[in-house]
């Protein structure tokens, strides 16, 4: 199974963000390497649309792989190298998730191997009553046999009666069949995958089924340079395994 990282340069908020200096080596070989830590993975390579990244990732022994530009998103730049993979499923960590948690991705990786049939699989955590109406996070509605039934920006499910449901706050890691991931990839975007800006739910309108599984904390991306300050002094308190030390920040 293929551990993939999407890296595009030319990022809205932070550009060249793959690139930008975290503790003393480039945010993508943070990234490489924490994914790399996972033994169920047999390899894990970068996918870009830029040669600097090229560049960073062979300078530090990392794969990786020159896609198109005009890759629609980090899920069809996944699915265009896919092609030519013979994995039977793929992991896909955003480039820019260097504190993703290694224990979660491994059960990732065994539910693809597990259970076949379940064409998709992604995390979702505890949603934070501070998070239930920001549009930046993403809430996941989950059935009582742990599929996902919608995914949005919005506060849902909306509580008109306290106390009955709690959204789960989605963390935004994916695990593929290969089939899948090149059947959605082939597929035009869909009517409320346009509307909310979530590629998950092309796969929702178009029939797949997206098993969610539990995470344990909601993961820390980097969009903003204060991001980049915050993980940066997440790290200082991990020990070598990557996890936080006694009464570090969470």
């Amino acid at each position: 199974m293929v551990g993939a990282i999407p890296a595009r340069y030319g990022s809205t908020r932070l550009p060249g963000k793959a690139l930008l200096p975290l503790a003393g080596r480039p945010l993508i070989e943070h990234v490489y390497r924490r994914v790399s830590r996972v033994e169920s993975l047999t390899e894990v390579v970068v996918l870009t649309d830029d040669e600097r990244i090229v560049e960073a990732v062979e300078r530090f022994g990392g794969r990786c792989e020159l896609t198109p530009g005009d890759c629609r998103s980090g899920t069809d730049r996944v699915a265009w190298a896919a092609r030519r993979w013979s994995a039977a499923a793929v992991v896909n960590v955003q480039g820019d998730e260097p504190l993703i948690d290694t224990g979660e991705l491994g059960a990732m990786v065994r539910h693809l191997v597990e259970h076949p049939e379940d064409p998709m699989v992604t995390l979702a955590t505890d949603c934070p009553d501070d998070l239930f109406g920001d549009p930046d996070a993403v809430k996941v509605v989950v059935s009582r046999a742990g599929y996902a039934l919608y995914f949005s920006r919005a506060p849902v499910p909306f509580p008109r009666h306290a106390g009955h449901a709690r959204p789960r706050l989605h963390v935004g890691v994916y695990g593929y069949q290969r089939r899948a991931l090149l059947e959605l990839a082939a597929l035009e975007p869909t009517p409320l995958e346009l509307t909310e800006s979530l590629e998950q739910l092309r796969a929702l309108e178009s029939g797949y089924a997206i098993r969610v599984l539990p995470s344990s904390k909601p993961s820390v991306g980097v969009d903003t340079p204060d991001d980049l300050e915050r993980v940066e002094r997440m790290m200082r308190t991990m020990d070598d395994s990557g996890n936080h030390a006694a009464g570090g920040e969470c």
